[in-house]
């Protein structure tokens, strides 16, 4: 069976062979990454990682993990670093993403610390999590719902972005109504991206969460009202648009 370091080094020869030196610096100021960047697209970054964890199935939990962690920590490129995540997705492997993972991915959280890394990961594989798992991941939520780490407080308002009808509105409560006073951009678009996605679930809950919530800012309350047809201000007198 493959090893770990077959598939990193597989990864990390095919995101080489498909560099662009021209977009790489782009890249790199847009996302103002101190990490170089090889100049691969992310829809080629996921189509070259897919191929080779494809053509190279790891045998067990553990090696996957250390696989990994090992394109993550040794990261050169920060492409490197979106393989890591895309192997901590990719769907084989799903049923690995237990409690037991959640280390793994709090340190992705964590060293990552930037949008890109984080949301990759908290709608994704915590999603995953919670719908496996749903009464401690739930509680580990809450957790990092009140906790003094930014990445982990706008992870757990992101990780029911694909929960669609199995989004639990008590939890999503809980883990936006701790961040609705701050002031960081980042939480308060992540509150207005979370409660926007489950608008296209359920518009009445998501209208009526932006109307008992005074607090919340006014990007969180544009965001979460893009696809509804109620933009007016609490206690707005004013009718609906037609």
């Amino acid at each position: 069976m493959p090893t770990p370091a077959e598939v990193q080094s597989a990864v990390a020869a095919r995101l080489r062979g498909a560099a662009d030196p021209i977009r790489a610096p782009q890249q790199q100021r847009y996302m103002k990454s101190e990490m170089p960047y090889l100049g691969v697209t992310v829809p080629e970054c996921r189509r070259i990682t897919g191929s080779v964890f494809r053509k190279l199935p790891l045998p067990d939990a553990g090696a996957w993990e250390t696989a990994i962690l090992a394109l993550w920590r040794e990261a050169t490129y920060r492409e490197e670093r979106y393989a890591a995540i895309e192997l901590l997705n990719f769907p084989r492997y799903s049923d690995w993403i237990a409690p037991e993972r959640v280390p793994l991915m709090e340190e992705l959280v964590v060293t990552g610390a930037w949008w890109d890394y984080v949301d990759a990961i908290a709608g994704r594989a915590l999603g995953v999590l919670l719908a496996a798992h749903p009464e401690p991941t739930a509680a580990l939520l809450r957790d990092w719902a009140v906790c003094d780490n930014l990445w982990k407080r706008r992870s757990a308002i992101l990780a029911q972005l694909r929960s669609k009808r199995a989004t639990d509105t008590q939890l999503l409560t809980d883990v936006i109504e701790p961040s609705i006073g701050e002031q960081e951009f980042f939480l308060r678009k992540g509150i207005g991206w979370a409660l926007r996605e489950y608008s296209k679930t359920d518009p009445d809950w998501v209208a009526a969460f932006v109307d008992t919530h005074a607090g919340l800012s006014r990007l969180s309350r544009r965001e979460a009202l893009k696809h509804l047809d109620r933009l007016e201000p609490p206690g707005s007198s004013a009718p609906r648009r037609p």
